[in-house]
């Protein structure tokens, strides 16, 4: 929905109240220091090109960049018990969803290493703020869980990581994937191919202008930017999203099965900020009931009786079957 302030100023333009000085928004970024530069590459040298997760497909050489999405709530205990875990250690909700998406990611792939993009409003400028359209960059966080660290822990790097990354936000990203020299490849995203967004503004869920209205529409995902994007949104009481997924690598059943880990792992983070990394249990309650129970149920029958006796029974029941074989002689 587009917000009062672009549509009013937008109709100010429109009627030439006012009109649009760019040359004032002092968007020369070639004016930039090198210091946002220095910072970037710094911060993700040596960094994996790929995260590798199990897919249902291999990676084609070309992404077609078609896609799905699942659906994903946050009940209000799991919203409510996230939000006392950000406050205990003074982070924000992002932050702690953010831990738990990384947390899932690191554990399914088997890497230590991540990086995850998230996008940005670049409107810290006040004459940023009334303009029309998006303003939106992209930051590469990097999660580094080498040392398994307790969820306290990763909540810790994960805020210092943002706040660093959050400081040098201004070079746009493109510049960031040439100053890397980031490979270039039609098989995947550079520098990161797993996004987390979270929309935690305050939403008008219905505008009114002079006799029109105008509302949200659903959202259908049938494509994908990058392999898995988990979409949020903090609607209060709960939050509620989507995990978008390329139809290249993944299976709607392998991502819905990815969506119940994600809540058992931000459960299991709310339950104890002391757990490590490597023991968050990732099986929902039904796939640990298939694993402990369902594939264990191996009990079978055995005929009673000693062995001689077995013997004599089979013998009675197959007299003329052979019995042991050595070179030419056959009993």
């Amino acid at each position: 929905m587009i917000p009062p302030s672009q549509i009013q100023f937008s109709r100010r333009i429109g009627r030439n109240r006012v009109r649009p000085e760019l040359s004032t928004l002092d968007c020369d970024w070639d004016q930039r220091g090198k210091s946002d530069v220095e910072f970037w590459t710094g911060h993700l040298a040596g960094a994996p090109r790929l995260l590798e997760l199990p897919s249902d497909r291999p990676r084609p050489t070309v992404l077609s960049y078609a896609g799905g999405s699942v659906g994903l709530t946050l009940s209000a205990a799991l919203t409510g018990g996230l939000r006392r875990l950000s406050q205990r250690h003074g982070a924000t909700l992002f932050v702690s969803l953010f831990a738990g998406w990384s947390a899932l990611l690191s554990r399914l792939s088997g890497q230590s290493d991540l990086v995850i993009g998230t996008p940005v409003a670049n409107r810290q400028r006040n004459a940023f703020e009334p303009r029309s359209g998006a303003l939106v960059n992209m930051l590469a966080l990097r999660v580094r869980l080498q040392q398994d660290p307790t969820i306290a822990e990763l909540l810790v790097q994960i805020m210092a990581s943002t706040l660093a990354t959050f400081a040098h936000r201004n070079i746009p990203f493109a510049q960031v994937v040439e100053a890397l020299q980031a490979q270039n490849s039609l098989s995947y995203n550079p520098i990161f191919q797993v996004m987390l967004t979270l929309d935690n503004a305050p939403a008008e869920r219905e505008l009114r202008l002079h006799g029109l209205r105008a509302s949200d529409l659903e959202q259908t995902h049938t494509s994908a930017q990058f392999d898995l994007a988990l979409i949020l949104s903090d609607a209060g009481e709960k939050i509620v999203g989507v995990l978008n997924y390329a139809s290249d690598l993944f299976d709607r059943a392998s991502i819905e099965r990815m969506a119940g880990q994600l809540l058992t792992v931000l459960e299991a983070m709310v339950a104890n900020d002391q757990q490590h990394i490597g023991e968050l249990n990732l099986l929902t309650q039904a796939e640990r009931q298939q694993v402990l129970l369902g594939w264990n149920a191996t009990a079978a029958r055995f005929p009673t009786g000693t062995l001689p006796e077995l013997l004599a029974a089979q013998v009675g029941r197959t007299p003329q079957a052979e019995a042991v074989v050595d070179g030419q002689r056959v009993l």
